[in-house]
């Protein structure tokens, strides 16, 4: 039986969206956009709307939305929430629309819309995922959002502990180098991935602006099941 086909993008700006309109397209940003998507499903969220622009953002907020938003981690002066998944409490967001627009997760949401489906992937719901991927039928690439297009550690480090499961499964293999080097970057950093996290320039910027606070819960393993999706440009709880 031959296998599926495993790839990784480390950064938009290596996107080619021709190239897997067949595919399941795995999205990573894990500080902190897919991480506070995982956390608003499981804390009752309804469904988010995923906004590339700031002016995209500011309507939704006018028509009446509740509206989380950020640019370079700090809170847009018009939103309701920021980009902590602190910020999307069960008192804040259960059974509520949110309307969300990062500096570099939700534009790259948008970007993979070509794509067959479209799912979120963190450490957060990491078991889940795999388990998804590995029983599903189509070949999967894993699209780090990365930080103003170029290359990121964390979403890397992500990328390769999702893809070390799923190559140590019978149903996946890869000839990608970006794989390859993600699965080896996970290698190392596996052991101690706080202590590895803290090189990451992202994790630097966070401190800077007082918003590290939810590194350690971004790095936690299997605090959910849930499994985001997109759906006619929605993000919706569960694909399963």
């Amino acid at each position: 039986m031959e296998r599926l086909k495993l790839e990784t993008c480390f950064t938009p700006a290596l996107f080619e969206p021709g190239l897997h309109s067949g595919s399941t397209v795995v999205i990573i940003d894990i500080l902190r956009a897919t991480s506070s998507i995982c956390t608003a499903f499981e804390h009752g969220a309804e469904s988010i709307i995923p906004v590339a622009g700031v002016e995209e953002a500011r309507t939704y907020k006018n028509r009446g939305y509740l509206v989380a938003a950020e640019r370079d981690g700090i809170i847009l002066d018009f939103a309701d929430l920021g980009n902590s998944p602190f910020n999307f409490s069960r008192e804040n967001i259960r059974g509520k629309t949110i309307v969300y627009s990062t500096t570099n997760g939700t534009g790259t949401i948008r970007m993979a819309s070509s794509a067959g489906c479209i799912v979120i992937g963190s450490f957060l719901n990491l078991s889940s995922l795999c388990n998804w991927l590995i029983q599903g039928n189509q070949n999967v690439l894993l699209f780090c959002a990365g930080w103003k297009n170029r290359f990121n550690l964390e979403d890397t480090v992500c990328a390769g502990a999702i893809a070390e499961r799923l190559l140590n499964s019978s149903g996946y293999s890869t000839i990608c180098d970006s794989t390859t080097a993600a699965v080896d970057l996970w290698s190392v950093a596996k052991n101690d991935l706080r202590g590895y996290i803290e090189k990451a320039a992202h994790r630097n910027r966070l401190k800077k602006n007082g918003l590290d606070d939810c590194i350690d819960f971004c790095l936690t393993a299997d605090y959910t099941e849930k499994i985001p999706y997109i759906k006619n440009d929605i993000l919706l709880s569960d694909i399963r």
